[in-house]
C-alpha cells in the first residue's frame, strides 16, 4: 500500500484551462504559508470569519498547519470540510474549500476561498470555484451550493452573481473584535449554475464520493 490507499481523498483532481485543484497535501502548506504571509488582502478589510490572517507569522504557520490537518482528521462521511490547494504552473496560490454536514441527506455544500494578493483581479477566482462547483454538483450529486461574503467585498460578490448565487438572506458577523458587520448570504440551486464554456478534467472523482458519502 502506499498512501493514495490509505487515504484515496488525495487522488482528487480537478483541472482547468489554467489551474490544477487537489486535495491539500502536507508538503503544500509551507507554500500556502508563504503566500498568506506575503498578503492576501488590504490591512483595513477583514475577508475571513476568523482574522487568521492577521497573525504574527509564526503563529499563522502554526495555526494553518493546524487547522488543515484538524480538517482532514475530523473527515467522515456525516461532516467534512475538503480543503483544494489551488496550483497555478505547479504554484500554490490560494484555497478552495468545500463542506458539508449530513451530505448524503441534504445534498448541501457551503464554500469558502482565498488568493494570493498577486494573483487577484485575473479570473482565478471565478475559475477555482466554478470547478468547485462542477465537481459537487455533476460528481458529488449535491443540488445546492451557499456562500456569503460581507457586503464590502464587490469582488466576492461579483464572482457569485456571475456563477448564478441568488440572494439567500443577510447575517450580522464579527470578524474582530468591537467590529460587527453585514454577511450577504447566497445560495446556487443546481439547475441555476451558469456553467463556464470550458470543461473540467476531474480524477479521483470515485474515490471522493465513497470517502465523503460512503457511496
Amino acid at each position: 500500500m502506499d498512501l493514495l490507499d490509505v487515504w484515496p481523498l488525495f487522488r482528487l483532481e480537478l483541472r482547468t484551462p489554467r489551474l490544477t485543484l487537489r486535495t491539500l497535501r502536507d508538503e503544500d502548506i509551507a507554500g500556502l504559508v508563504s503566500g498568506a504571509i506575503a498578503g492576501i488582502h488590504p490591512r483595513d478589510e477583514m475577508p475571513f470569519a476568523v482574522p487568521w490572517s492577521e497573525a504574527p507569522p509564526r503563529e499563522l504557520a502554526r495555526s494553518a498547519a493546524q487547522h488543515y490537518w484538524s480538517a482532514r482528521a475530523a473527515t467522515t462521511p456525516d461532516a467534512w470540510v475538503l480543503h483544494l490547494v489551488v496550483l497555478l504552473d505547479g504554484r500554490p496560490i490560494g484555497v478552495q474549500d468545500l463542506r458539508a454536514t449530513s451530505f448524503a441527506t441534504t445534498r448541501t455544500i457551503s464554500s469558502g476561498s482565498w488568493l494570493t494578493r498577486t494573483e487577484q483581479g485575473k479570473g482565478y477566482g471565478t475559475e477555482m470555484r466554478a470547478a468547485m462547483l462542477i465537481f459537487a454538483f455533476d460528481h458529488l450529486g449535491a443540488e445546492v451550493a451557499e456562500s456569503g461574503a460581507y457586503e464590502w467585498n464587490a469582488r466576492s460578490l461579483a464572482v457569485s452573481r456571475r456563477l448564478g448565487y441568488r440572494h439567500n438572506g443577510r447575517s450580522r458577523r464579527a470578524p474582530r473584535p468591537g467590529e460587527v458587520v453585514e454577511e450577504v448570504l447566497l445560495r446556487l440551486d443546481r439547475d441555476d449554475f451558469v456553467r463556464p464554456e470550458w470543461e473540467l478534467e476531474v480524477r479521483g472523482a470515485e474515490e471522493a464520493r465513497r470517502e465523503l458519502i460512503g457511496e
